[in-house]
């Protein structure tokens, strides 16, 4: 089961990279996750996105950097903690947000198509509960 999830996960992977590039957004489906996650929760810190992201922070770092490049995301200092930065969307990414929906809501349907609903909604229900098992486990002192 563990070699089919990688490849299913790797060629999800795959052909959202293809349908972002099909787009023409000009970012990668890891930048536009970022994003999207910048839109659900603004304002907060990067290591706390990071975290929320389940990336290592210099993984964000870099999308951030190329992000804000393209004037897409901001970050400011946090002014309870000078040395930490917040990170918000810029006007200009509103319309990346509705179109990175878009497509990845058109990649899903077709990765999910044949599916009911009922299959969906326990696919899913399955898959973040295995996430939160790997996380726990990630995080419970190791055994001596």
């Amino acid at each position: 089961m563990g070699f089919l999830l990688f490849e299913t996960a790797r060629l999800y992977r795959a052909r959202t990279e293809r349908a972002f590039e099909q787009a023409g957004l000009g970012i990668t489906s890891g930048e536009a996750r970022t994003l999207v996650y910048v839109h659900q929760h603004p304002g907060l810190r990067q290591a706390a996105l990071a975290e929320k992201m389940n990336v290592e922070p210099m993984t964000l770092v870099a999308s951030l950097d190329r992000l804000e490049a393209q004037q897409l995301v901001r970050r400011e200092p946090d002014p309870s903690d000078r040395r930490a930065k917040l990170v918000n969307l810029t006007p200009a990414a509103e319309p990346f947000i509705e179109r990175i929906t878009a497509v990845a809501a058109a990649a899903r349907a077709q990765t999910l198509e044949g599916l009911s609903d009922a299959q969906v909604a326990a696919f899913r229900a399955t898959l973040e509960h295995m996430r939160a098992n790997i996380v726990r486990s990630a995080r419970a002192p190791e055994d001596a």
